[in-house]
């Protein structure tokens, strides 16, 4: 395995969501792909390739130590906020580049909230799993947090295409700093509930048998409940907290 330092890995993970925010923008500009759609795909990646890579490539033996780590998991948030900053209008409008990679995340319907609600989605999905993922970790149930981005990146994921494309039952939900309502359809949360499933059957081995009961009973319905009342734009702090709390319970008490 090759060994980089915090930093070039930064730059690797944002070269690589450049490159795909790019390329699906352009989706979005010169074939009229749904926004909707590209989001998701960007949505997916975000959750993804952070992982993937801390697979592939591992930190330096001197990074390897518990405070260290908590420090670079904080930085890493500081640095998701520092990338949205590219994005700002006054930038965007004079980098086409940027402009394009914009354009695969600006719903028509969240302007003039996009940026506002990309960022504080992110702290706030940083924010609930940072703790989580410290609290796996020194259980050495560290694989447990696959099942809430399997969720999170799939489940959240294909709920809104799936639902734009056969969603025939409709309910609204509101979102933060406006009035104003949007739509999301009993279909699209039924693939957050159908998913959740998947993902706790597939991980059954994690749990005692006890706690797989209580799993796969509780964590589809709770996280698909969380998807379907979490503010417009939200879907993903509240779902990764619901599932948090959950699985602490779960682990911690049976």
């Amino acid at each position: 395995m090759q060994i980089i330092n915090f930093s070039t890995m930064f730059f690797i993970k944002t070269g690589i969501y450049l490159s795909i925010m790019y390329l699906t923008g352009l989706l979005v500009i010169k074939k009229g792909v749904k926004v909707n759609y590209t989001r998701k795909i960007n949505h997916f990646a975000l959750l993804v390739v952070p992982f993937l890579l801390d697979m592939i490539i591992t930190p330096p033996e001197s990074l390897n130590t518990e405070g260290v780590n908590y420090l670079l998991q904080a930085i890493g948030l500081l640095s998701g906020l520092l990338f949205f900053l590219l994005f700002i209008e006054p930038v965007r409008k004079r980098v086409g580049f940027l402009r394009t990679a914009f354009a695969s995340l600006d719903r028509p319907e969240d302007r003039p909230y996009t940026l506002l609600w990309m960022v504080t989605q992110t702290t706030a999905n940083f924010l609930v799993a940072i703790p989580i993922g410290i609290y796996l970790n020194t259980i050495g149930k560290q694989s447990l947090i696959f099942i809430l981005m399997i969720i999170n990146g799939i489940g959240d994921g294909l709920a809104e295409p799936i639902g734009i494309r056969f969603g025939k039952h409709k309910y609204t939900t509101r979102a933060l700093f406006t009035q104003r309502k949007f739509t999301r359809s009993i279909e699209g949360s039924a693939v957050v509930l159908i998913v959740s499933l998947l993902a706790v059957t597939v991980s059954y081995s994690l749990f005692t048998p006890i706690q797989f009961v209580f799993a796969i009973i509780i964590l589809p319905i709770a996280m698909t409940f969380a998807e379907a009342f979490a503010p417009h734009s939200w879907d993903n702090p509240f779902i990764f907290g619901t599932g948090s709390i959950i699985l602490f319970l779960i682990l911690q008490f049976i």
